[in-house]
């Protein structure tokens, strides 16, 4: 990206946007595969908390203990 193709603001501001799509292309293309998901989280401490008073959590919040 140093050098650009184009000339003028714009056409250089497209050539470094698509240059970066495809960086993040190569970046995630190295990530592992969905087989291979981590371990839930243990709950935190509010998360305990809510518990303890048998609060409902959100759904994003389901780990170990719920």
């Amino acid at each position: 990206m140093r050098r650009c193709r184009y000339r003028g603001q714009g056409k250089a501001h497209i050539q470094h946007v698509l240059t970066a799509i495809a960086v993040n292309i190569e970046r995630l293309s190295g990530l592992p595969s969905d087989e291979e998901t981590p371990a839930p989280r243990r709950p935190n401490a509010f998360q305990d908390y809510l518990d303890q008073r048998e609060i409902p959590r959100l759904k994003s919040w389901r780990t170990l203990g719920s």
